[in-house]
Order: structure tokens, then C-alpha cells, then sequence
């Protein structure tokens, strides 16, 4: 019998941490509602009708009152994300350049990177190679917000 209540907790605590650690992996969810159900049919099994719909029934309730606690206790705010980007990339500014201006990297363009332009910096894209930190660079194209730069040889 201990056997059973280890693979049917062993199952309900993988759920929950498929729903809390690991979400949308669904691989550690499916093990754990594998051994449920496995834990489940055990008791079936073993036991007759009468304690396989005992054993469902409390299992139904034991998850029902895992879930009503985690989200009533605020436990799921310890793993949620608070932050926000306030940020903005390339601001209006940006349709004040022209192409053929000149400027200099800030960071290494993988093919994207920040690159100082007449004294602000901004993001900016190679046409995929890759550009050091500290090299002259000129603008070659301006589509929408997105400045493409090639190094001036």
C-alpha cells in the first residue's frame, strides 16, 4: 500500500512541478500523470472497485486543494516574472539619419549590436557579419526602426 501512495504522490507532485518549474515541456507532466494512473489502477487491481473509487476520489481532492492553496497563497508569485521592459528601441530620432552616415560600435554587432551615433546610441545590424567593438561603421540602409551598418574599410 506504501507503494501505491508514493507512485500516486510521486505522480501529483511531478504535475505540479510540470505546472510551477518546468511549464510547457509537458514531458514531466505526462510522467507524473502516468504514474497516477498507474498508482490508480494498482488499487483497482489490488484492491476491488469500492477502494480504486476511494483512491480517485481522494486523489481528485488532494489536487483540487494543491491547486486552490498555490494560487491562494501566492506561491506562484515567487517563480513569476515582475519586470518590465520600458525601453524603446531605436527611438523616432531615428528618421533624421541618412544613409551614408557615419558612426562607431559600442558593442560587437553578432550580427546585431549598439553602435554610437552623433553622440546617442541605438541598435544596429550588419548584413550578418561580424563587427567589433570600436570600428567606424556607416549606415547602408534604414528600414523602419532597424539601421543596417557595414564597416568603413
Amino acid at each position: 500500500m506504501v507503494g501505491i501512495i508514493f507512485l500516486i504522490l510521486a505522480g501529483l507532485a511531478l504535475i505540479i512541478a510540470e505546472l510551477i518549474f518546468v511549464p510547457g515541456t509537458t514531458f514531466v507532466g505526462v510522467i507524473g500523470l502516468l504514474l497516477t494512473i498507474v498508482g490508480i489502477f494498482i488499487v483497482f487491481d489490488d484492491y476491488g472497485n469500492i477502494a480504486g473509487y476511494w483512491t480517485v476520489g481522494i486523489t481528485g481532492v488532494v489536487t483540487l486543494a494543491a491547486i486552490i492553496f498555490s494560487f491562494k497563497s501566492a506561491s506562484w508569485d515567487r517563480f513569476s516574472l515582475k519586470s518590465s521592459i520600458k525601453s524603446k528601441v531605436n527611438d523616432s530620432d531615428v528618421y533624421t539619419f541618412q544613409v551614408g552616415e557615419k558612426g562607431k560600435t559600442v558593442s560587437d554587432l553578432k550580427p546585431i549590436g549598439k553602435a554610437e551615433i552623433f553622440g546617442k546610441v541605438y541598435e544596429v545590424r550588419s548584413k550578418g557579419e561580424w563587427i567589433g567593438a570600436g570600428q567606424e561603421i556607416q549606415i547602408i540602409k534604414i528600414d523602419h526602426k532597424r539601421i543596417f551598418v557595414e564597416p568603413i574599410k
